[in-house]
């Protein structure tokens, strides 16, 4: 970030001016820095919901929603989609550059040698309904590796929680998988790579091996690239707040799940399955159903189309839309609903209605599609999503903890409430219904 060219905004008020510096971050984007506007004028800013707000700097990831285009650390999503694994793109997050071939292979091996969780996690599981969603079971249990690693925070106690927390979360997420269904867990196996493991976690049982699909692993690890970070949404915006007070790094991530299980976050993609078999269980028209979508009086959403950032094509959703077809025809799967899914796209994409409106398929179109595909249960979509987006969350933890400006997080308000009142003791003490 740099001074645009020493150029300012002046803010004029009560007869008097005041000069804001204007900056430009390294992809052009200009911004005012107010940090002083209340010390100086005694206003703050509204900005209900922080649309229009800039939290922080960050040098992690790079949007550009008119463009359709996102980049991690520079590196074109696409190309790291097709290129690279998930954990190589789990370094570049968090280090800032892609690894040396012995980086790599350092990173894998720490990170195979830590998925195991401590025996005594087995009582905490039990402990928890069955009927769980598990979202709410990964974000507890990632919040108690506090209680495991309660080491002081020195560089290398933090690298080593960065590592166990990477290593522990598809552990976690298959057992929770498994307490619901009231089956044993699977130990994780060490010669398995990551997204392999998970897989064999969450659907071998004792009785029998569990064949692992390459094609299907290498799809996996894909859309986890693909979820890795997405600059400061709601999650990661939760996981800079609650790590701005010096919470350590598994609270923190524990905050950022929590977030990310709101139905408005992480959730669009189970919608979007729920939309399509829908489709499927009335006539299987897509056409009819958009007439429906279009209809002010009719209640019937379009999901998976149009985002909060993207006004696009979402670079996301079109390298799944290739992944889908074959995922789907190496398992055998019914292609059904992938069917109904590109009849959507193809009408929205050439209807005026939703042209106007730049409603553009996004990256939930499609992964629903793949994950129900593979066999994960609806349920499990977020959980998916809150693996994926781990790296990011611990990326942008790091980088807050290390700016220079660091500091906790604190809003201001805009206070609408009563103002100040007498108060009397009698009618306080009944109204209260206060018992002496």
């Amino acid at each position: 970030m740099t001074t645009a060219g020493g150029d300012s905004v002046t803010l004029r008020f009560r007869g008097e001016e005041h000069a804001f510096p204007l900056v430009e971050g390294t992809e052009g984007e200009l911004a005012i820095d107010i940090k002083d506007l209340r010390s100086r004028t005694g206003l703050i800013t509204l900005d209900p919901g922080f649309a229009n707000t800039g939290s922080c700097n960050s040098a992690i990831t790079f949007i550009d929603g008119e463009k359709g285009i996102l980049r991690y650390r520079g590196y074109p999503i696409d190309v790291l989609a097709r290129h690279s694994s998930f954990l190589e793109v789990a370094w570049l997050l968090i280090h800032g550059e892609l690894p040396s071939r012995d980086e790599l292979d350092g990173f894998i091996d720490r990170v195979t040698h830590h998925t195991m969780l401590h025996q005594d996690f087995g009582r905490f599981f039990s402990a928890l309904p069955k009927a769980a969603h598990p979202m709410p079971v990964c974000a507890a249990a990632v919040g108690a590796l506090a209680t495991f690693y309660q080491e002081p925070e020195s560089e290398q106690k933090v690298q080593e929680s960065i590592v166990r927390l990477i290593a522990k979360m598809p552990t976690i997420a298959a057992y929770s998988y498994k307490h619901s269904l009231g089956q044993p867990n699977m130990f994780p196996r060490n010669h398995l790579d990551y997204s392999s493991n998970f897989l064999r976690m969450m659907f071998a049982t004792p009785c029998a091996e569990y064949e692992i699909d390459p094609v299907v692993a290498k799809t996996l690890d894909m859309l986890l690239v693909l979820h890795a970070d997405h600059e400061q949404n709601c999650s990661t915006s939760t996981v800079r707040m609650v790590g701005s007070s010096k919470a350590n790094l598994f609270a923190s991530i524990s905050s950022g799940i929590s977030a990310l299980w709101g139905s408005l976050h992480g959730g669009a993609n189970q919608k979007v399955i729920v939309m399509l078999e829908q489709i499927a269980a009335e006539d299987g028209s897509a056409d009819r159903f958009l007439q429906r979508a279009k209809d002010k009086d009719d209640t019937t959403r379009l999901m998976g189309f149009g985002h909060r950032v993207y006004k696009n094509y979402d670079p996301r959703a079109a390298i799944l839309k290739e992944a889908c077809s074959e995922v789907i025809s190496r398992l055998g799967a019914s292609s059904e609903l992938l069917e109904i899914a590109m009849r959507l796209e193809e009408i929205v994409l050439a209807d005026e209605y939703f042209i106007e409106r730049r409603l553009y398929p996004n990256v939930d179109f499609y992964s629903g599609v793949i994950y129900k595909a593979i066999g994960f249960p609806v349920d499990m979509f977020t959980v998916l999503f809150a693996m994926g987006r781990l790296p990011g969350w611990i990326a942008q933890w790091l980088e807050m903890r290390r700016d220079p400006a660091f500091r906790i997080g604190r809003p201001r308000q805009v206070y609408t409430g009563a103002t100040e009142r007498g108060y009397d003791s009698k009618v306080g003490l009944r109204s209260a219904g206060a018992q002496v």
